[in-house]
């Protein structure tokens, strides 16, 4: 007779030889050891048992209680990729391990260098990242950080999702400004609570959106809690005010200048600094003019400099460090700093009213050029200011440029001054410092131009590549900006490039093989330009009420997660 009695779950699951036995003797002479659902008979709960272990002995897993399902992961409502641009990018991660840091012998593309540019061309479209891509995004940009800000930003709040599920993920906690940290519909309350209890990588994304959506309410926050924060926290939350900083900052930052840190003291220093109506900005002004002026009794103005010959309390306190680096002397380094520090709109009055080309253009007395120079290009860069970084950079073409703008024993970084132009006029600079002085010189300013590449910078680059192929250069000491003019040029310059592939005649001294190697080089650029033009059709959206990839022909990839 069928026993009728429910058997009592076990609390682990039942042991296999257990099942079989059951199983073997049948449901009506032994009990199986296995719970059965309401409805259901012993024969069915034994097999149901019994399909469970077996699943489980294959995949050698010890059986363990079932964890907490994770919440299902938010909604990406921003458009899906065109079908060719998903294949595009399948194709682009799968090959990111490839031979792009290898041999740059051959005629094809590097694929791992055009990730960056993809990712940067999907997120001006506004397109999400294919869930099934997403593991793979998150490898690529753990691997590289020069991926992660556009990585994250094409992931989209999943991102955040994924990485508290893997700890491989958990830089994409960091936010690096991604709106995957974004606070959403939280309230004051809310916003309060995951400041106080989150992880300090939530905290700076946190701090950092914050301070791009309402710069006094991020402020406000961080003040809540800014004494009893770490020295080193403290450092990371003053470093994320620099993006939006204003003069509503500049209580705060006062404050921070009697810092227990000096780290910190020094970092609130410098961003003072960078607001030229500062009380700092101005103190420091009056010790920099206190220093430098201008002597007429000679004739020819020239400027006349006496460094500091003591470090104060308040100098200190302004954030002049007091002990000099190996090899400096002590008064030119606190002088550096009083000249880094002041704000270059009032030399002009301290000047007679010069602009900041004539200021450059006087003599300097005592040897002090160089290192007044040199503060002031520092100066330049700190402030973004043009017109000081123009007429310190000077005439791109001059003979006596490297001589000039540079001399023995500078400091100043000419790629630097160019980041504080505008984007075209930047790019008119380099090109003619390239038609005047080659590209030794110019790799690392090509590095800060806009890509792609606008005219005449592109055909500069061209045209120097051109020229050392018909001097018999060394090939590979031209590689690297090889490598930049096929991420940087303009596509539609691949038309024009194409006779640059045929193999020419060596110069007499030039080096083996050097025709061939060149021929390869540009077959490779035309090919990727045209490549990159191919990646760029494909992430065009379709015509309205079209729901296919341009040129697919295909309708759009399948089920999406919720």
């Amino acid at each position: 007779m069928t026993r009728t009695t429910p058997p009592t779950p076990p609390t682990a699951p039942a042991p296999w030889a257990d099942l079989v036995s059951a199983a073997l003797l049948g449901t009506e002479r032994r009990t199986p050891p296995v719970a059965a659902r309401p409805g259901q008979d012993a024969a069915a709960a034994l097999l149901d048992a019994a399909a469970v272990s077996t699943v489980r002995r294959r995949a050698a897993l010890r059986p363990a209680p079932a964890g907490e399902r994770p919440a299902p992961a938010p909604a990406d409502p921003r458009p899906p990729l065109p079908p060719a641009a998903r294949r595009r990018l399948s194709l682009l991660l799968a090959d990111r391990g490839g031979s792009g840091g290898g041999s740059r012998r051959g005629t094809a593309p590097d694929l791992t260098e055009l990730l960056p540019q993809w990712l940067t061309a999907a997120g001006q479209h506004g397109y999400r990242a294919p869930e099934a891509l997403l593991p793979a995004l998150l490898d690529a940009a753990r691997a590289r950080t020069d991926l992660r800000s556009a990585a994250l930003a094409l992931a989209g709040p999943r991102a955040l999702w994924l990485a508290r599920l893997n700890d491989e993920w958990k830089f994409v906690l960091r936010g690096l400004g991604s709106t995957s940290g974004l606070p959403g519909d939280d309230g004051p309350e809310a916003v309060r609570r995951r400041w106080e209890e989150g992880l300090f990588a939530e905290r700076v994304a946190l701090l950092t959106t914050l301070r791009r959506q309402d710069p006094p309410a991020g402020l406000t926050l961080l003040a809540t809690t800014w004494s009893t924060e770490r020295a080193e926290d403290r450092l990371m939350f003053l470093d994320s005010l620099r993006a939006d900083l204003s003069a509503a900052d500049e209580p705060f930052l006062e404050e921070a200048l009697s810092d227990r840190s000096r780290n910190v003291r020094a970092t609130a220093a410098e961003l003072l600094s960078t607001l030229p109506g500062s009380a700092l900005a101005a103190r420091m002004a009056q010790r920099a003019h206190t220093c430098i002026g201008l002597d007429r009794t000679a004739g020819t103005p020239v400027v006349a400099v006496e460094a500091p010959h003591e470090c104060d309390p308040g100098m200190q306190r302004d954030g002049v460090a007091p002990a000099p680096p190996s090899g400096r002397g002590e008064r030119s380094w606190w002088l550096s700093q009083l000249v880094e520090a002041a704000p270059l709109d009032g030399w002009h009055a301290r000047f007679g009213g010069r602009d900041a080309a004539a200021i450059i253009a006087l003599p300097v007395g005592d040897d002090w050029r160089t290192e007044l120079h040199d503060a002031w290009c520092r100066a330049a860069v700190r402030q973004r200011n043009a017109a000081w970084a123009r007429a310190l950079l000077g005439a791109p073409a001059a003979p006596s440029q490297s001589a000039e703008v540079a001399p023995a024993g500078s400091s100043r970084d000419l790629t630097k001054l160019l980041t504080v132009l505008p984007e075209d006029e930047r790019a008119r600079w380099v090109a003619e410092f390239i038609a005047a002085h080659g590209l030794s010189e110019a790799f690392r300013m090509l590095g800060v131009c806009a890509v792609p590449w606008a005219e005449p910078l592109g055909g500069a680059v061209v045209d120097a590549l051109d020229i050392a192929r018909d001097a018999g250069s060394y090939p590979w000491s031209f590689s690297g900006v090889m490598g930049l003019a096929e991420r940087c040029l303009d596509p539609a310059a691949a038309d024009r490039l194409d006779m640059l592939t045929a193999v020419t005649d060596e110069p007499e001294g030039a080096s083996p093989g050097s025709g061939g190697y060149w021929s390869e080089a540009f077959q490779r650029l035309v090919g990727t330009l045209r490549l990159r033009a191919t990646m760029r059709a494909e992430l065009t959206p379709p015509p309205a009420g079209d729901d296919t990839g341009p040129g697919t022909g295909e309708p759009p990839s399948g089920p999406r997660l919720p």
